[in-house]
């Protein structure tokens, strides 16, 4: 005997009763099929236990140790009498309601049972539905829309006239395989604009008849952080790779995997700059009118290290609890920065000179060593200290510092121009460091500065050699119109 409940009945009250079945399309929608780069020739389907049913102005936990939560927004149908074999013709008849849902999925819990989706779809309130229900004879199933919108921002738009696989097909399909019972759930698959969403996010889902005025209302469902973790010694653990991020962020660009080509640093710019002590270049600078160029502050984690590379840059923003739980746990911006740092850029981190806390750690220093970045610069603290030098990739840092970046920082955003260590730097900025410090080149005066910063050299060894004869620097540092002449002598011998 089955005991209802006043729980219950806020759960399914935007339903007759609560389902026998739900019935969820993979994939239904032409533009959701471009995005994934495949169209099926038929439906195919999974089954959503009714205990994930979730009503209007409830909440969804993302799991702790969790990434990829994603949202749905979808047309549910409910079934108001049997079909069993029926046609498509007649499998419209036999669709009492139609209204929104969103069909939640836990990414990171596909590894082991994708396809089945019972364990990253299954979840209790990731599958809220209603909040009103729309009489299916009122309706044309031909011209119904979907929308979702995520913290007030439409996500989503299209209509079942995107539909690769029309509604009453999807009945009449199922219908040859199982009873469809009354009270039964049809989800009818999501249009392109699905995406992640993070605990404190707001989505919404609305079903209607343009034109007619039938509406299901707006679905809304809040995002919230879990505590819980899953047991490894029960079953497989949360995992996530790149092509999972990819699948749902929507693409790989949103989820921070591709970016926009750097720029490449000329490998005969790049030989001069590593020839080049960084005094030598801020003295160019200087000349040209530029002295915030400098990024003060951080010292090199390795003495004798010199660093030469194009910047990609991180920007922390101060900690806030709030700020941190919505930004600062799953694949947030620090991750991405480091997942998609390319050959010879060089990670700079706005950490606006608070050393209260680590800014990496060994897994990301790991990562950017893997991914061949040329080095990495922040003006707050490393975490993890020893184990990152002994990793070896360069790192200019404040200092060193045990806690977790949730302590003081929230990493908000990569790509975008920073303030480190008291300068502004751009992406694609070209970086040079080394004992003295840690410069930033603007790209169109490298080459220029590059060059008269290696003629200073050559003076400067020149002068350095005069007193080491025993010369006075009176006259020769810096140089007279005598000495010039006999420094230029010197070099056209050399």
């Amino acid at each position: 005997m089955t005991l209802s409940t006043d729980a219950d009945t806020a759960r399914f009250g935007a339903l007759p009763d609560r389902p026998g079945k739900i019935i969820a399309v993979h994939l239904s929608y032409a533009s959701r099929a471009d995005q994934r780069g495949r169209r099926p020739a038929a439906p195919s389907y999974f089954f959503k236990p009714s205990s994930s049913v979730a009503s209007s102005g409830g909440t969804i936990e993302r799991p702790a140790g969790t990434e990829l939560l994603a949202f749905e927004g979808e047309i549910a149908l409910v079934v108001g009498s049997p079909a069993r074999r029926v046609t498509v013709a007649d499998a419209w008849e036999h669709v009492a309601w139609v209204t929104a849902a969103d069909d939640f999925g836990l990414y990171d819990l596909r590894a082991n049972d994708k396809g089945s989706n019972v364990r990253s779809k299954g979840g209790d309130g990731f599958t809220p539905i209603g909040p009103e229900l729309i009489d299916a004879r009122a309706v044309d199933p031909g011209a119904l829309r979907v929308r979702t919108w995520v913290n007030g921002t439409l996500a989503q738009d299209d209509t079942t006239a995107g539909l690769i696989f029309p509604l009453a097909q999807l009945v009449a399909d199922l219908s040859q395989h199982v009873t469809l019972e009354p009270g039964d759930v049809i989800l009818t698959g999501t249009p392109a604009g699905s995406s992640v969403v993070v605990p404190g996010d707001v989505v919404e889902v609305e079903v209607d008849a343009p034109g007619t005025g039938l509406t299901s209302g707006r679905l809304v469902t809040t995002v919230t952080q879990g505590t819980a973790s899953f047991d490894p010694l029960i079953g497989s653990l949360p995992s996530v790779d790149d092509t999972q991020r990819a699948e749902a962020w929507g693409s790989a660009e949103a989820a921070g995997l591709s970016s926009a080509e750097s720029p490449v640093l000329d490998p005969v710019l790049r030989d001069k700059l590593l020839r080049v002590p960084v005094a030598g270049l801020s003295a160019q600078l200087r000349k040209r009118g530029l002295n915030n160029v400098t990024i003060d502050g951080v010292q090199p984690m390795h003495p004798g290290t010199k660093i030469v590379g194009t910047a990609k840059t991180l920007r922390f923003v101060p900690g806030r609890e709030d700020l941190f739980q919505s930004h600062g746990g799953g694949y947030n911006a620090q991750k991405r920065a480091f997942d998609t740092v390319g050959e010879g850029e060089i990670i700079v981190i706005e950490a606006r000179g608070e050393t209260g806390s680590g800014t990496l750690g060994d897994v990301l220093a790991l990562r950017a060593l893997t991914r061949k970045a040329a080095g990495i610069v922040t003006d707050g603290g490393v975490r993890d200290h020893d184990a990152v030098a002994e990793i070896g990739i360069p790192v200019f840092s404040a200092g060193a510092h045990p806690a977790v970046l949730g302590r003081k920082h929230v990493p908000w955003e990569h790509d975008v121009t920073i303030g480190c260590g008291g300068t502004t730097v751009q992406p694609g900025d070209i970086i040079v460091g080394d004992g003295d410090g840690v410069i930033v080149l603007p790209p169109a005066l490298a080459a220029e500065v590059a060059d008269a910063a290696l003629a200073q050299e050559d003076e400067d060894a020149y002068v350095a050699e005069q007193v080491r004869a025993g010369h006075p620097v009176d006259g020769l540092f810096p140089m007279n119109a005598e000495w010039k002449a006999r420094y230029d002598a010197w070099r056209r011998t050399r």
